[in-house]
């Protein structure tokens, strides 16, 4: 099985964040976005909304995965 990680901080998600998680998904047998906070910036969402708003965008994705 081949898996894929893809962290960062998606703070917040964009359209090209979702482009590369529909490319990747079709790649790799699971992708895992990994929910990071960046201690340089002042966020504009918590991480449990980020989680939240990623799950809800790839909710279509079977083999996409969202963790903080």
């Amino acid at each position: 099985m081949k898996t894929a990680v893809y962290p960062g901080s998606f703070d917040p998600v964009t359209m090209g964040h979702l482009d590369i998680v529909h490319r990747t998904s079709q790649i790799f047998d699971k992708v895992i976005i990994g929910v990071l906070n960046n201690r340089a910036k002042s966020p504009l969402f918590s991480v449990e909304e980020r989680v939240n708003m990623l799950k809800e965008v790839t909710k279509e994705l079977p083999n996409v995965e969202v963790q903080s």
